[in-house]
């Protein structure tokens, strides 16, 4: 039943087009495969839709490139499929994704829609940080997990047409112009290669709580699983138990995917001297858990910022600024659900000290008082903001200034339900008010939600009464975004909660108000 539905949906005209569209508009868009083809006009994705079709479809090998790896050791493997086997991942991805989804485990945070790593870092503050929390957690990590699954296992467990599978799997790669076979793994640069390797994973968290029930006895087991796609945590009581008893049931699970633990990253740590996960340090002190940015994740960011600094040397203050800017604010972005002020004060304090650097060098001959003046101004009490010019389209010259790690407001996130579906029709509310609930945080949100606003004249689009602070009011998606619905303001109205819960529990259909600048008469 799943095999002939998947293989429906990648017959039809509309997957087809949103195959192509997803691999013509993401970041490698203009990265080529062995064939040195990409589709970059109208006419080349219009014959790509039109070539999309399963029936005699070859793959081709993928291509082998190397990039750095995060932690400065050595280079990592990425391979390339071709523009055609990235369209043709993506469309089966839309029948294979919802069915990842619908299997994945509660904790599993890794490569699913609606989950970050917040929320990984979430579910370790609640079960770490009670009194009587377990003290003892388990790093695991698996050695080169993309690169090792069982081409076996998969063929075996992947709710999927096996004949396109096997070419996937099989394809090879070209390096330096010489082909090699591919005997395990999915390729790293697969569109379809994170939900192949959740669906290899998932289970994981089901084995070891399985084996291990809530209670014991009168003692509490505290075993609790959190997975980020190919790095994870086990907690326990003692560090013998989860050597002795956790340890094996993991390597069971992994073997029987040709998968194995890296002895080097996995270690048994005690709660209060903490542990890195996910670019976050979680400890306990005196007590109380406290997730802070790790070290290592605070200086890598830092070497970045250096690079940039160093890179831009003969740079004026403005471009300078465009180029610091998204990397400050990304980085405090994804920390700001974190125990983070602290740390936020110190990067600032760095950054100045280079940019200081920065100033001094580009004018030994001149005082400090001088580069203070020509580089820095004060704004609200703080007397030290880098600003500079850039020059707009128009020819005039725009002020800017540095982004400040210090500006982002630190915020408790709120943790997605576990069993929550995106794909899955009944959890579109909880979905709509989630999203809701970001887009008000954030400055862009509140320039859409204040653009609804205004198209509605401030009134629901169901009762046709007026939407307040005090009655609130939901951010509803016309086409449901589990039917393919899009996040744009022109598939959103704003509603009344209560009529928000009636539009959904009785099958209403909402309609978008019309401006009245644009009514004419009859």
């Amino acid at each position: 039943m799943i095999a002939r539905f998947a293989f429906s949906l990648a017959e039809r005209l509309p997957a087809k087009v949103s195959a192509v569209k997803r691999v013509t508009e993401n970041p490698g868009k203009r990265t080529a495969g062995v064939d040195q083809i990409i589709w970059d006009t109208p006419e080349k994705k219009a014959m790509a839709v039109s070539t999309l079709r399963q029936h005699g479809y070859r793959t081709l090998p993928l291509r082998r490139v190397y990039i750095p790896k995060s932690g400065g050791s050595g280079k990592r493997p990425l391979s390339i499929p071709c523009m055609k086997d990235r369209a043709m991942q993506a469309l089966h991805l839309l029948g294979l994704d919802p069915i990842a989804e619908t299997l994945a485990e509660p904790n599993s945070y890794g490569f699913r829609l609606e989950r970050s790593t917040a929320d990984a870092i979430d579910q370790c503050h609640r079960v770490l940080s009670q009194r009587r929390s377990a003290p003892w957690i388990w790093e695991g990590d698996i050695r080169s997990c993309f690169d090792s699954i069982s081409h076996d296992w998969l063929m075996a467990n992947i709710p999927m047409d096996k004949v396109i599978l096997k070419q996937w799997l099989e394809a090879g790669f070209m390096d330096q112009n010489v082909l090699y076979p591919t005997e395990a793994g999915v390729p790293q640069g697969g569109i379809a290669s994170p939900a192949l390797m959740n669906l290899t994973l998932n289970g994981l968290e089901q084995h070891i709580k399985g084996a291990f029930p809530r209670y014991q006895g009168n003692q509490r087991t505290k075993v609790h699983v959190i997975r980020f796609a190919d790095d994870f945590i086990i907690t326990g009581t003692t560090p013998a138990f989860l050597k002795q008893e956790v340890y094996p049931l993991v390597e069971q699970f992994l073997s029987e995917r040709g998968l194995e633990l890296s002895c080097e990253k996995t270690r048994i740590t005690h709660i209060e001297d903490g542990f890195d996960f996910l670019g976050t340090h979680v400890r306990k002190y005196n007590g109380k858990l406290l997730c802070t940015p790790s070290k290592k994740n605070v200086h890598a960011f830092l070497s970045k910022v250096r690079h940039l600094v160093k890179l831009h040397r003969q740079a004026t203050a403005g471009n300078l600024i465009l180029q610091l800017n998204p990397v400050i604010r990304g980085w405090a972005q994804y920390h700001q659900h974190s125990a983070s002020k602290r740390t936020f004060a110190q990067v600032d304090h760095q950054i100045f000290t280079l940019l200081w650097q920065w100033a001094r060098r580009r004018h030994p001959k001149k005082s400090r008082w001088w580069i203070k003046d020509k580089y820095f101004r004060s704004e609200n009490g703080n007397n030290w903001v880098f600003f500079g010019q850039i020059l707009q389209a128009k020819g005039k010259l725009q002020d800017v200034r540095l982004f400040r790690a210090t500006s982002v407001l630190i915020r408790r996130h709120a943790k997605i339900q576990g069993d929550a579906n995106p794909y899955d029709p009944q959890w579109e509310p909880y979905f709509e008010a989630r999203w809701g609930l970001r887009m008000a945080r954030n400055m862009r949100g509140r320039r859409q939600l204040l653009r609804l606003w205004k198209e509605q004249e401030g009134l629901c689009a169901v009762c046709h009464q007026r939407m307040t602070e005090l009655t609130g009011w939901h951010s509803h998606h016309i086409v449901w975004r589990s039917h393919g619905g899009s996040d744009r303001t022109e598939n959103r109205v704003l509603l009344h909660p209560s009529c928000h819960e009636q539009v959904h529990s009785q099958g209403l259909i909402v309609v978008k108000p019309r401006p009245q600048a644009g009514v004419g008469k009859a």
